[in-house]
């Protein structure tokens, strides 16, 4: 997990702890942040655990996705590691910062025939030292249904202090 931070927790994260944690909850958070981000809407998103430090986000295979091959397209897979590293930084980022993506590094490891499971995780960033702009790199691993990881991301984004 990351480090705890006292600062109040981004406008996005109190939205998601405010509804209840069960798919009701998760449906309408997911349907809010594809409202919020269009973008992300191609991919179907669900955000099933958004906390500090950790986010998991799943996207369906369906044809809006598919490549000429008729598996999940690479872009489309970025797309949800993407999100999930967003959804992240929403959660782990206190108040006190900013954040904004700088880069992306993709791994395509497999074949991927399935719906996704993109999961970010960040450990321990300690934000009170980050009185600077500085890169924070988000690992993302996109697994199939299987749990084989068909594609690794590392998101480079750069937090600065909001003062």
């Amino acid at each position: 997990m990351a480090a705890q931070n006292h600062a109040p927790a981004s406008p996005t994260y109190r939205v998601r702890s405010r509804l209840p944690d069960n798919v009701i909850g998760r449906t309408i958070f997911s349907v809010a942040m594809v409202a919020r981000v269009p973008y992300f809407g191609g991919i179907l998103p669900y955000v099933r655990t958004m906390e500090p430090g950790r986010c998991v986000v799943t996207a369906p295979k369906w044809f809006g996705v598919y490549n000429h091959l008729g598996t999940f397209h690479a872009i489309a897979a970025c797309n949800l590691a993407e999100t999930a590293m967003g959804m992240l930084m929403e959660a782990t980022v206190p108040t006190t910062h900013r954040w904004i993506p700088k880069g992306m590094s993709t791994q395509y490891l497999a074949k991927a025939t399935t719906g996704l499971t993109a999961t970010a995780v960040l450990d321990d960033v300690d934000f009170t030292a980050i009185t600077t702009g500085v890169d924070v790199v988000v690992p993302v691993s996109v697994t199939d249904r299987d749990g084989v990881e068909v594609v690794h991301a590392d998101i480079r984004t750069w937090v600065t202090p909001t003062g």
